[in-house]
């Protein structure tokens, strides 16, 4: 029914009367706790379609062949992250490669429909109200405070920012709130993730044959984010952020799927709308000194974090 698609996350196959959702994903910019960030990325990747993830598979590699601590403390974190979301573990591989600095972990999620409606990246139509939950470069903000802590330190930021801006990865999942917002008719979702909020939307746009508009004083950007964003000098919408989900709603549908929201305790922002056109148009300032800064062009590999890597490749 959809293979392999730029912009479309996830495979769906109808075996029989159902249809199967499927989705690969591979962590590469993370070291702590990064078998359990695996799981709820991939996972995440088949609720944004609209289909609660049941199993997945893993693929783990190490550096070396005597990092067997290192892999035993990945499984336990991919083990802690299934149970959390309910899924099962049914199967992988594990190895090592000289070539690798750090530990690669790609999780292989699959999930099936069982009559829930699907939701694709490129369902947007003109008109509908653009929602994030949570906030921006969430994950990013986290990775950097775990896995920079040295660096951070160096660049001004304290011990108590390092520890509140690794509590932002238990935001990391989007499940409930994915399968919670299909319900209530969702067009479009898509979990942010490379490229930050600004790629996703761009995605969205572009598969959709939209333009969408943003106005940027409405978008939540959680104190210890600036904070971050201020010390390592990233932008944050081009920051990685799983744990935020950006989804496009009819107007007649946003005030319960807001409601349903807030019954689950999942922050959120109505940040713009589906307009006619193409490409992110950002909106900056009052009426009286308003510009429209227009991004149209798909740009997944220059996400900060992988900014981050290449300027401190020894945060290691």
């Amino acid at each position: 029914m959809l293979g392999a698609s730029f912009g479309e996350d996830v495979a769906l196959t109808r075996v029989g009367n159902d249809v199967l959702a499927s989705h690969v994903d591979p962590i590469v910019g993370a070291i702590g706790d990064i078998g359990w960030l695996a799981v709820h990325v991939a996972c995440n990747d088949i609720a944004a379609s609209g289909i609660p993830p049941r199993w997945i598979q893993l693929l783990v590699l190490v550096p070396r062949m005597d990092d067997v601590d290192l892999l035993e403390s990945i499984m336990k974190d991919a083990s802690r992250a299934a149970a959390e979301l309910s899924i099962s573990i049914i199967g992988g591989h594990t190895g090592y490669s000289a070539g690798l600095s750090r530990p690669l972990v790609a999780v292989t999620a699959l999930g099936t429909a069982g009559g829930r409606p699907l939701v694709y990246t490129g369902g947007a139509h003109v008109g509908d109200q653009v929602l994030i939950t949570k906030g921006v470069a969430l994950e990013g903000t986290a990775i950097l405070a775990q896995d920079f802590a040295d660096v951070a330190l160096q660049l001004g930021l304290d011990e108590p920012e390092l520890e509140a801006g690794r509590r932002v990865m238990a935001d990391v999942s989007v499940v409930r709130e994915a399968l919670l917002l299909a319900d209530h008719g969702a067009t479009a979702m898509h979990d942010v993730t490379r490229g930050g909020l600004l790629e996703t939307l761009l995605e969205i746009a572009l598969l959709s044959h939209v333009g969408i508009e943003v106005v940027c004083e409405r978008l939540p950007v959680p104190p210890i984010v600036s904070r971050f964003s201020s010390a390592f000098q990233f932008d944050p919408l081009r920051m990685i952020s799983s744990g935020t989900l950006a989804v496009t709603l009819p107007a007649d549908h946003v005030a319960a799927a807001c409601a349903a929201l807030e019954n689950l305790g999942v922050p959120y922002a109505l940040v713009g709308q589906v307009v006619e056109g193409h490409g992110v148009h950002l909106v900056q300032g009052d009426q009286a000194t308003q510009t429209v800064v227009r991004h149209t062009e798909i740009r997944c590999e220059e996400d900060e974090l992988a900014r981050m890597w290449a300027r401190y490749p020894r945060a290691q």
